[in-house]
């Protein structure tokens, strides 16, 4: 129940799953497939998708590694939101393009785990909006030579804290690519 007024709709956000982010991500073609799954299933269900594209230092705008990899496929009347930082509401558009279509509640999936997954739900819970994670539908790379856990811990890690996680008037939670409830 969003703190939003006038906000019940919910949003699919597919967040950086480009070729240069999830290119060799932990269990990419699995984590792939369930967003793609779940792209189908909202657009199916008339659930808007937002998508949400990293660009930098390696990631430069409609380069290769920029673009979304197959199998996932924008759709022109989809949004894109372009940002450069972890959180997806800062110094973007999402929050405006949120708005516009009344949306509230969001479910999110994608890459990177530890850096734009968590910043943006926290963003999201912080600005009012509702948001479930899709536990097997966010991935990362190893980072663990630089002294992070092993990929498997870290999206484990992520899954056990936002199952917990709690806001006054706002829902958190995760749920299986399979349980995702577009209602």
């Amino acid at each position: 129940m969003t703190t939003l007024v006038d906000r019940s709709r919910t949003a699919l956000l597919v967040i950086d799953v480009q070729n240069g982010v999830v290119g060799e991500a932990w269990e990419r073609d699995r984590v792939v497939a369930n967003v793609a799954a779940l792209v189908d299933r909202a657009r199916a269900a008339g659930v808007e998708v937002v998508w949400v594209a990293h660009s930098g230092e390696g990631l430069e705008r409609d380069s290769e590694a920029w673009q979304y990899g197959a199998p996932l496929v924008r759709r022109d009347e989809e949004p894109l939101v372009h940002k450069r930082w972890a959180d997806s509401f800062e110094d973007t558009d999402l929050e405006t393009v949120l708005a516009e279509r009344g949306i509230g509640r969001l479910v999110v999936a994608g890459a990177q785990t530890d850096e734009c997954i968590r910043s943006t739900l926290h963003g999201a819970i912080v600005r009012g909006y509702d948001a479930t994670l899709v536990a097997d539908a966010h991935t990362t790379e190893d980072l663990s030579e630089y002294g992070a856990p092993t990929p498997d811990l870290v999206v484990a890690h992520t899954n056990l804290y936002w199952a917990n996680h709690a806001a006054p008037d706002r829902t958190a939670g995760t749920v299986d690519t399979a349980d995702v409830d577009f209602a």
